[in-house]
């Protein structure tokens, strides 16, 4: 049974506390708030187009589907998500419409050569549609963009809402990987964040999955949560290594009461600092002894898992849906808020609702904001990228990746790394810069010195805490 304990690897409370700092997730780079207004839809057209040239080797670049399906039943009060409660389901109907004409818009901007190597719906909670409309979504998109033969087409689900119809659907349509939202089995933790959910349930659906073909199964965890704590905890450990997902995603609850207003009713059940560091070091304790890697930023997977394959072999890429084997793809995101990154560039659509839907019926691209990278930001992302997902920057393969010197080029961000070296997280030697196993904890920490566009601690409030 899981106990409560510290890291073999030397984690403390100590270093704990002293690396949790505000920073970014790196799911882009620049970050989002980087990002220009002045950035339209015009220019999101003109880059969708560039995107389109062949290769040096006269390939196309494959791409990656993003559709925001936005909508729950219920509001879960540590929802960080830009989500609509809808309990009677009456957009359903009005948001798909849009939906589909967004995607449709977009595919004509796009080469019909160029093959779907990842395709992925998020939320939200895409099983608060109903099958036949997920379906009808499905069918429509994979009418105007080719899918390779060998996809990967992934949905998250949150068990209390989807149906072995549910499951059967997806599956027949091609989905073969499913991510289930538990966040904590505890009776407690679930009341108090308005979200209960049996451990029967997400038992039974699991096996379903399983039983279905789906070829990745994963489980969602939140630490940090009211009421939570070593001894409550170990329990859900316990429970979730018995299921054995293939991947364990175990998340710090962002508190951002001054941007989610209904976060405020959860202040005061926090656990403190300490325990909550106390409850992340068992969990990392209790996963890696349970024959799962710790990929970093928040991930763990079986060995022999795709994720640390690719992380092995320095192919693992980073994005808006974290961690992906899909290097060289372009993201295409549709759907309100969402987000899409090509080679050089982000454009995100419309937050609000009103403003997308208007834009979509106008037959404009809807984009809110967006930004066209420079030479300077893409070696600073390449150098974010090359830690957050490799653990390693390999100096020899850098500078002749880019034409610089990394020693020259990133002075500041080596002398910015000193600490880090002798607190034991980070390796700096002549040839490369190298998490160490324990570095593999506080990779945004690592990352951070190679962001050109942070500021001092007063510029950090708009992030989440890096543990």
């Amino acid at each position: 049974m899981t106990q409560p304990g510290h890291h073999s690897i030397g984690l403390t409370t100590d270093l704990l506390r002293r690396y949790d700092v505000a920073g970014p997730r790196y799911t882009s780079y620049p970050t989002a708030p980087a990002w220009s207004d002045d950035f339209g839809p015009a220019d999101y057209a003109a880059l969708l187009a560039r995107s389109n040239a062949p290769e040096s080797d006269g390939g196309v670049r494959p791409l990656s589907l993003y559709s925001h399906l936005p909508f729950c039943e219920r509001l879960c009060l540590f929802c960080g998500c830009n989500a609509v409660i809808n309990p009677s389901h009456t957009q359903s109907d009005a948001y798909l419409a849009t939906l589909k004409r967004d995607i449709t818009a977009v595919a004509g901007h796009i080469d019909t050569a160029r093959p779907v190597v990842q395709f992925h719906w998020g939320g939200g909670t895409p099983t608060y549609f109903t099958p036949e409309q997920l379906e009808d979504l499905f069918t429509h998109t994979a009418g105007h963009f080719p899918f390779a033969a060998d996809a990967e087409i992934g949905v998250e689900i949150d068990p209390r809402v989807t149906t072995r119809e549910h499951l059967e659907t997806l599956r027949r349509l091609g989905f073969n990987r499913i991510s289930l939202g538990v966040q904590d089995f505890d009776q407690a933790v679930q009341e108090a964040v308005n979200r209960i959910q049996p451990y029967e349930l997400v038992r039974d659906q699991l096996a379903a999955c399983r039983a279905l073909g789906f070829e990745s199964v994963s489980i969602d965890l939140i630490y940090g949560l009211p009421h939570q704590s070593t001894a409550t905890f170990a329990p859900t450990l316990d429970a979730v290594i018995a299921l054995n997902p293939d991947r364990v995603s175990l998340f710090n609850y962002g508190h951002v009461p001054w941007i989610k207003k209904y976060q405020a009713a959860l202040t005061d059940a926090l656990p403190s600092g300490e325990e909550k560091f106390a409850i992340f070091s068992m969990a990392i304790d209790a996963l890696t002894g349970s024959d799962y890697t710790y990929v970093g930023m928040d991930h763990f997977a079986h060995p022999d898992d795709e994720l640390c394959v690719a992380q092995a072999n320095g192919t693992l890429h980073r994005n808006f849906q974290g961690y992906t084997t899909k290097a060289g793809a372009d993201l295409l995101g549709f759907g309100v808020t969402s987000i899409s990154e090509l080679e050089r560039s982000y454009a995100q659509n419309w937050r609000p609702m009103t403003n997308w839907r208007e834009a979509v019926e106008a037959g404009t691209l809807p984009v809110m904001r967006g930004i066209e990278l420079t030479d300077d930001d893409v070696i600073h992302r390449a150098a974010i990228s090359a830690i957050l997902c490799q653990t390693v920057l390999d100096k020899a393969e850098f500078n002749a990746a880019h034409g610089i010197d990394v020693d020259t080029y990133f002075t500041a961000a080596l002398a910015q790394l000193a600490p880090l070296e002798a607190d034991g997280l980070v390796e700096l030697t002549d040839s490369a810069i190298r998490a160490t196993d324990l570095g593999r904890i506080f990779l945004r920490n690592i990352a951070m010195p190679f962001d050109a566009y942070l500021g001092g601690d007063t510029d950090r409030p708009r992030f989440s805490r890096t543990l």
